[in-house]
């Protein structure tokens, strides 16, 4: 090669790598750009702990990385808001919930988003009963051992009875007015900032009675600082098969928790069906089943449009149960 020739030959590389230094670096944040979960309640309850499962699980899956983001506040509001009002490219998530999605869209008149028209449903991760429990000293105290023996007390004593929640609009908020209005009884609503700081509320004596996540309280009951009085299902759970259902006693009473994972509207329908597989792999995977069992509960699986449905039942149904109860945030 001449010096002419070798001249021209090295005259390209300068565009050559200037290309390169542009077109590799988008690529690698394309692929690498961190996928957020938000779950919009403080650490530590079911969902918060579920959301670092599947996110760990999926992270392979979708080549990327994954963080959960607490985001607490107004029932699950204020983090679902955000999510809701993302901007596209984001690539914000949200674990949604009955609260989110179905019970506090009746609750709020003026409600920040449409849960229907802003969010894509991805993943249904699980449906679980909540139990009413009750402070095993305060239980002692009042000789209260089953939920006859609380509607008995509370309605010989109104008022004096008190009960939290994860905060107003939450599933335990609308269970302790659903059980009020249907033994025309009377509790204290104390609303907390999630499920966790109202069950340790509870357990420290705070306050009497709660309706929990049975996955929350479960642990706490067979470590026996809690007593069960009641599943919320017409059904009995197989992690308590000698609890009865609170419907047994308060004819009409059904309420069960369930969440899952939500994707904002502008998310594309493909990224919606990558999401659900990864999300489903991880669900379904043997290990996480295992800690899932755990916590009382079995992984659903629904295609993102079985969820859309779902979702939108629920939403009516607690729409109808909300009105026709006339339950009304503190």
């Amino acid at each position: 090669m001449n010096r002419r020739q070798l001249t021209l030959s090295l005259s390209f590389i300068p565009a050559l790598l200037a290309s390169a230094l542009v077109s590799v670096p988008a690529l690698v944040v394309a692929q690498n750009k961190p996928i957020s979960i938000v779950v919009p309640y403080p650490a530590g309850g079911p969902l918060d702990i579920s959301a670092r499962i599947l996110a760990e699980g999926a992270r392979s899956k979708l080549d990327a990385s994954i963080v959960v983001e607490n985001k607490p506040g107004a029932g699950g509001t204020i983090g679902a808001n955000q999510v809701a009002k993302s901007a596209p490219g984001s690539q914000q998530l949200l674990m949604g919930a009955i609260a989110t999605h179905a019970a506090n869209p009746w609750l709020m008149p003026n409600y920040p988003f449409d849960p229907i028209k802003d969010f894509k449903p991805v993943s249904l991760v699980a449906q679980i009963p909540n139990v009413l429990v009750m402070n095993i000293e305060k239980a002692n105290q009042f000789n209260i051992r089953s939920t006859g023996d609380l509607v008995a007390y509370i309605k010989k004593n109104p008022g004096k009875l008190n009960y939290s929640s994860g905060g107003n609009g939450s599933i335990g908020h609308i269970a302790g007015e659903m059980l009020k209005s249907l033994t025309k009884s009377s509790m204290v609503h104390i609303p907390y900032s999630g499920a966790g700081p109202a069950q340790l509320a509870l357990l420290s004596g705070q306050v009497d009675v709660m309706f929990d996540n049975l996955a929350s309280a479960l642990p706490q009951i067979r470590a026996g600082k809690l007593l069960a009085l009641g599943v919320t299902t017409q059904k009995r759970s197989e992690a308590l098969p000698d609890v009865p259902p609170v419907n047994d006693t308060v004819k009409g009473f059904d309420v069960s928790t369930w969440f899952g994972i939500f994707a904002p509207s502008h998310t594309s329908d493909a990224d919606v069906q990558k999401y659900a597989a990864a999300f489903a792999d991880a669900m379904h995977a043997p290990d996480n089943k295992d800690k899932f069992s755990k916590m009382g509960f079995t992984p659903e699986r629904l295609s993102p449009v079985e969820f859309a449905k779902f979702v939108q039942s629920e939403h009516a149904k607690y729409g109808t149960l909300i009105k026709a109860a006339g339950i009304k945030l503190d």
